[in-house]
């Protein structure tokens, strides 16, 4: 019975560590309708592209993120700085949005790790 215990535990620890939130900082950018990512100090995060289906999970919580401090780049789209909580495919793509927290464009502009977008 305690082998089965500490397998079982095992295991759930396994699972969650594969799926742990990380926070991620940087520019969100949505260029054009449907095309979203951000750009942070290690990599530029695709979170979802115009005609693929692969909005991830949470994406509702990020607000129209012209009401507050944006940059303005084509019509009604354009960038701004933001951090995220999220799950990743550890490689390119957000696949979970568990938070979202938009930060003055100076935070960003300030932060020698981040190349402004544009």
């Amino acid at each position: 019975m305690k082998t089965v215990s500490l397998a079982f535990v095992a295991i759930v620890l396994l699972a969650s560590s594969t799926l742990a939130a990380e926070t991620r900082c940087g520019w969100l950018q949505n260029p054009t309708p449907g095309n979203w990512w951000l750009a942070d100090a290690e990599n530029t995060w695709t979170i979802m592209t115009q005609g693929a289906d692969d909005e991830p999970e949470g994406m509702d919580l990020i607000p129209d993120i012209s009401e507050h401090d944006y940059v303005k780049t084509n019509g009604n789209y354009g960038y701004a700085c933001g951090c995220l909580s999220v799950e990743t495919d550890g490689e390119e793509h957000i696949t979970r949005i568990l938070s979202f927290r938009q930060l003055r464009l100076a935070q960003c502009q300030n932060d020698k790790a981040l190349e402004t977008p544009g």
